[in-house]
């Protein structure tokens, strides 16, 4: 049945993504691990219940056995009797979609989307779906006898707690512990949200969706690659030769049309010439996928732009799905690392403030996803070695050269596991650089200066044993003890060079996200991609699209 009435639905809140690493090891007993504790309190501030008023119409109600009659006629929607039920004795059992015995503008809209499910990047059906539609055809069909039907009634109210499991909430607990995703998972009133939709849109001309930002802003870019493989064979672009700014070549107006597809060119996409224009769209495809930025069209560049669209909507799929299982939206400063991204940034009240490169664990030494909460800063840390790395690097090292631990720092405290306990003293040479920033969890991770600054020019930063290594560690460091007057930019200088380790206590916690993002949009709007580099969204993909995913 065609669109007959255009969703009035704007997403809501912000980017806090992204991302983490272990810097001991990936064991499976710390994959299962969430402090009971976090997890009551993730539960209770990521629970978002959206205030309103219900439908104006109180008048017409119905008797409560009719959700049971309703049900026996389709028991594929039995997972949502306790939906149903709450939503209407909230209501004192008065229809909610019906309005002078008229279907109102919001059963439209919610059947339009159903009935598009894949604009959504969901593959799973929803039961009796075309029953839902012939209803909606039926109740405009009548236009003499303006009365409530119960079933159509029911079955809206439903399927919209169908649609909002599938859209809001995505896939189970189970399937995104499968794909190694440890961040507390959002709770959402899924009833409370319907009371919203059901406002008047006069009243309400701007609803907010239950969904992370990120979602709604992926969601319209689906579409556009969409549109753009119905019309485009995206036959890779050959360069025969380095091409170089004053260059005139056939195979720059291709890359030129190319991206003005993809929005990154607006000029002339008939003039071969390798201008400023061509340059700067380069360099912003390059700044949207990672790479280095010189605005040549490099083997790595090109290798980008080549990648077939439908392996890009793939990527964009799994990314809305991630987008689902975040939190709508925090009030507090917070930290978020992309793994992908090789970036921290820096939130207050989901306003991006900074952001700086990090180092992150490289594919032997995957990240976790997880969340923890920053609670101690300590300056000129000793460095207490992994026994991974004990093992399978130091001892090795020591028995070619006797003097590795004098001339690396290190001493020897005790034994354990049969292993040597070693620790390497505070200094500019301390693998942990100058300051390090802990916030408890069972994976042993946390984010620390580095001596190898050179690291963080790379466009490609997975080089860590699992710790993240940040960019910039003095700001973060002045961030987080912003609370605390007597932490000036000198004092925190000097407390990070007197070889002496000292640890402070932060005057308030803050939230730690570590999360996986391969396709996001950035702050000004611009669809970034990056590489899966632990091999994380194929199987999800497998999963979304086959269908075959548990909700």
């Amino acid at each position: 049945m065609q669109n007959r009435l255009k969703s009035q639905y704007i997403i809501v809140l912000a980017l806090s993504v992204l991302v983490l690493s272990n810097c001991k090891n990936n064991s499976k007993k710390h994959h299962n691990y969430i402090a009971d504790s976090l997890k009551k309190k993730m539960v209770k501030e990521w629970t978002k219940t959206i205030p309103g008023n219900f439908s104006d119409q109180t008048e017409v109600v119905f008797d409560s056995t009719r959700i049971v009659t309703f049900l026996q006629k389709h028991p594929a929607l039995v997972p949502y009797e306790q939906d149903l039920r709450s939503f209407y004795r909230k209501r004192k059992f008065a229809y909610a979609w019906y309005e002078k015995g008229t279907l109102i503008e919001q059963a439209g809209n919610l059947n339009d989307r159903l009935m598009n499910l894949q604009n959504e990047g969901i593959y799973k059906g929803i039961p009796y779906q075309k029953d839902l539609d012939s209803l909606i055809f039926d109740n405009h069909s009548k236009t003499r006898v303006k009365k409530p039907d119960i079933g159509t009634e029911l079955m809206l109210t439903a399927q919209y707690f169908a649609f909002s499991k599938l859209a809001f909430r995505g896939m189970s607990d189970s399937v995104s512990r499968s794909v190694n995703w440890f961040l507390p998972r959002k709770k959402i009133a899924y009833d409370d949200y319907l009371d919203t939709l059901l406002k008047r849109p006069s009243k309400t001309p701007a609803i907010s969706e239950p969904v992370y930002r990120q979602y709604d802003l992926l969601k319209s870019f689906l579409a556009k690659y969409r549109r753009l493989d119905a019309h485009e064979s995206w036959e890779p672009i050959i360069i025969s030769k380095k091409l170089k700014p004053g260059d005139s070549s056939a195979v720059v107006a291709r890359i030129k049309a190319r991206l003005y597809k993809l929005e990154d060119f607006k000029g002339d996409t008939l003039n071969n010439r390798f201008d400023d224009e061509f340059k700067a769209a380069i360099t912003q495809f390059q700044l949207r996928h990672g790479l280095s930025a010189d605005g040549l069209p490099g083997p790595g560049t090109m290798a980008e732009m080549n990648v077939p669209l439908k392996s890009r909507i793939k990527q964009i799929i799994v990314n809305m799905e991630r987008c689902r299982w975040l939190p709508v939206s925090l009030t507090t400063d917070y930290l978020a690392v992309n793994i992908p991204e090789f970036k921290l940034h820096v939130y207050h009240a989901d306003s991006l403030l900074w952001s700086c490169n990090v180092v992150v664990g490289e594919k032997v030494h995957q990240t976790v996803i997880f969340y923890g909460e920053m609670q101690y800063v300590v300056f000129s840390p000793y460095w207490n070695l992994p026994e991974s790395i004990v093992r399978n690097e130091v001892l090795p090292a020591m028995s070619s050269n006797p003097n590795y631990l004098n001339e690396h720092n290190m001493v020897i405290t005790g034994r354990e596991n049969g292993l040597p306990v070693i620790q390497q003293k505070p200094g500019p040479a301390n693998s942990l650089g100058l300051v390090k920033f802990l916030f408890p969890n069972s994976y042993s991770i946390y984010l620390h200066d580095t001596p190898s600054r050179s690291l963080f020019g790379e466009s490609s930063r997975a080089f860590s044993h699992g710790c993240i290594r940040v960019g910039e560690p003095i700001k973060l460091a002045s961030f987080l003890l912003k609370y605390d007057s007597t932490w000036t930019t000198s004092r925190i200088n000097k407390a990070m060079h007197l070889g002496k380790e000292q640890q402070v206590t932060l005057k308030q916690k803050m939230p730690v996200f570590i999360a996986y993002f391969t396709a996001f949009t950035d702050r000004n709007n611009l669809l970034n991609f990056r590489k899966d580099i632990y091999d994380r969204d194929e199987q999800l993909a497998s999963m979304i699209m086959s269908g075959s995913g548990q909700y």
